[in-house]
């Protein structure tokens, strides 16, 4: 038996904003509770939470939205995003789509560590996330087919893992700011070192802390400029040390409200990413939506052009590298891709 949770159409702050950038319908926040979830790990949880957020009529075609690491369904609710796609006349205009954008596992609302296991919450991974996505939109929201799946960073990762996983059940897949590859190379390196910096250090306890450890925002911070941004915002943001400490400075004193055990999770759930077995199994048509100033999937690698030749109707968008884009961060931004999304909801073919 399904067990329910009241959805509740509520106009939430972070989404008011949003849907007044867009002049978009109101959003509906929903909160399931999946039965019996089994972890890849064997662990099995008697009630998994997941929230969601959707937008439109649940009887037009259907919108998987997924968001990036350490980001919630409020990363894919921005003016930059559902403001430049959502509205009316836009790509995923939500008069005519209904669009669900999720709380991954361990994030946002839905059940992670936090909650109050801590360090002993199931060691989770992106099938697991994938897992927990899929019987939300079946079990729960009882949708049989996706027109669309799109997903940013860690939600373009699952994009590809959907469109391999569930072949036919979506028609377009579009996967940005990632590859079809494990996890490798300086974007992998980063993270281990990230997560290490935050489990290693003296008041991380093992994970039952009394307060966020002492490093935490600096190795969140450091990762952050490293690892996004892109070579030419940065110069144009910090052209001399002055204007770089002061850039640090307030990135330092502003809010920082995450926890570490979830983000040591959500970092570390990407350890065995790999969709490249089933690459040969998409039948969706597929755009892969890249930066070429990405820090974490550089383009010189050649990686993207070398596995798409391997998915039957696949092409890429590379957008070029200018001190407007930054870096890994620029797909979060649909006024570089709203045409190319638009071209594809108008010609990919129905499965």
């Amino acid at each position: 038996m399904n067990r329910w949770i009241s959805r509740v159409a509520a106009n939430a702050a972070f989404f008011a904003f949003a849907a007044a950038a867009a002049d978009l319908p109101p959003a509906t926040q929903g909160d399931w509770i999946a039965p019996e979830f089994r972890f890849h790990t064997g662990e099995v949880m008697k009630d998994v939470r997941l929230h969601y957020v959707t937008f439109g009529d649940p009887g037009n075609d259907a919108v998987l939205v997924l968001h990036g690491t350490g980001g919630s369904s409020r990363s894919m609710t921005t003016p930059g995003f559902a403001g430049q796609l959502f509205g009316p006349g836009e790509p995923l205009d939500a008069s005519r789509y209904y669009i669900i954008v999720t709380d991954a596992l361990g994030a946002g609302k839905s059940a992670r560590p936090s909650d109050g296991l801590h360090a002993k919450f199931p060691r989770y991974d992106y099938d697991d996330m994938v897992e927990a996505q899929h019987r939300l939109l079946t079990e729960h929201l009882g949708v049989k087919h996706l027109r669309l799946v799109i997903g940013n960073s860690m939600g373009g990762m699952q994009a590809w893992m959907w469109a391999g996983r569930y072949p036919g059940y979506m028609d377009i897949a579009v996967p940005m700011a990632c590859l079809p590859t494990p996890m490798s190379g300086r974007n992998w390196i980063m993270r281990r070192m990230l997560v290490d910096s935050i489990r290693d250090d003296p008041g991380y306890l093992n994970g039952e802390y009394k307060e966020q450890p002492h490093g935490f925002k600096m190795a969140v911070a450091f990762y952050g400029y490293a690892m996004s941004g892109g070579n030419q915002a940065l110069y144009k943001a910090a052209p001399d040390s002055r204007a770089g400490d002061k850039l640090v400075s307030s990135r330092l004193a502003a809010p920082f409200t995450a926890d570490a055990n979830d983000f040591v999770y959500q970092w570390e759930s990407s350890y065995d990413y790999d969709p490249s077995p089933a690459l040969d199994r998409i039948t969706a048509t597929v755009v892969a939506i890249n930066a070429a100033d990405d820090e974490r999937n550089p383009p010189e690698l050649g990686i993207l052009e070398r596995e798409m030749k391997r998915v039957k109707n696949g092409r890429i968008m590379l957008i070029p590298a200018s001190p407007e884009t930054t870096g890994h961060a620029t797909t979060g931004s649909a006024r570089f891709y709203k045409e190319e999304l638009a071209r594809v909801l108008r010609e990919a073919p129905r499965l």
